[in-house]
């Protein structure tokens, strides 16, 4: 069983601007939790009990996230890629293998089956792979063998997704460079050469990058992960609330209409005033 995960939290989330001027993306709020959040619960759903999370963007808004849980955060005052902050929590990993989510993608895939093919496989590392639904940079040959990263081993075509969630053993980030800013692509690409990576597709459940701002509104029109109007939400008379969701402590003034948009926990929508496919923060 795999009992660790390191979450990534460090991106800038540069697309989804101006939302991530305020929160890191990872803690953007999706229905009524932090992204990151529902990468915690996925983790978890599979056996993880402690946790890696490394900030750079706003590091102060992580605070209390996560509280009840064993979670150490790893700060990146100059941000180290993926690989490199693979690498700086080296010496917090325990021996065995680590499964990494990215922190600002939502998924409800099936981790289990990518856990239970990594440990019954011996390899380094295992990718958990889409069909579609995104840029396909993997080439995946037979018996889940994963033949080219971004067609720059072998040059062959991409085959599948990558979805910014794989597991690793110990020993891999001993292929990373210390005190480097450094892509985890180049470790994957060795391996590639030895023939030490294998792909486990997951085409069941969603997987979600919310990049943008309209794809972040998409997300919310098309799952339906939670009640929409939070208990906590103080909504006036008169109001009009169609395919949206309402945070924790919003209020919603009287006659206002909310229309395919999101209302983050503690915003305030004024008395008659109309909002339509916005984030209202």
């Amino acid at each position: 069983m795999i009992t660790q995960a390191f979450i990534l939290g460090a991106g800038l989330g540069t697309r989804l601007r101006p939302l991530t001027d305020i929160l890191p993306k990872p803690l953007v709020p999706l229905f009524h939790k932090p992204l990151a959040m529902w990468a915690v619960e996925a983790c978890e759903a599979v056996g993880c009990d402690r946790f890696a999370i490394n900030t750079h963007h706003l590091p102060e808004k992580w605070e209390g996230f996560a509280a009840d849980r064993d979670v150490r955060f790893f700060h990146e005052p100059v941000l180290l890629e993926t690989g490199g902050g693979l690498k700086n929590i080296e010496g917090w990993m325990e021996e065995g293998s680590l499964l990494v989510h990215n922190g600002d993608i939502f998924s409800s895939m099936d981790l289990r089956k990518l856990v239970d093919a990594h440990e019954a496989s011996g390899d380094e590392v295992t990718l958990a792979l889409r069909s579609g639904g995104g840029e396909k940079r993997i080439s995946l040959g037979e018996g889940g063998r994963v033949e080219d990263v971004r067609s720059e081993v072998k040059g062959l075509p991409g085959t599948h997704v990558f979805t910014g969630i794989y597991c690793v053993k110990k020993d891999f980030l001993k292929r990373i460079p210390a005190g480097e800013v450094i892509a985890v692509i180049p470790a994957f690409q060795e391996l590639v050469r030895e023939g030490g990576i294998g792909g486990v597709v997951l085409d069941e459940g969603e997987w979600m990058d919310l990049g943008d701002v309209e794809s972040y509104l998409t997300a919310h029109r098309e799952l339906a992960l939670e009640e929409p109007v939070h208990s906590a939400a103080v909504i006036g008379e008169g109001v009009t609330i169609e395919s949206s969701v309402i945070g924790k402590g919003a209020v919603i003034g009287k006659g206002a209409s909310v229309i395919d948009s999101v209302v983050w926990p503690g915003a305030i929508v004024s008395d008659g005033v109309e909002h339509r496919r916005e984030v209202i923060t």
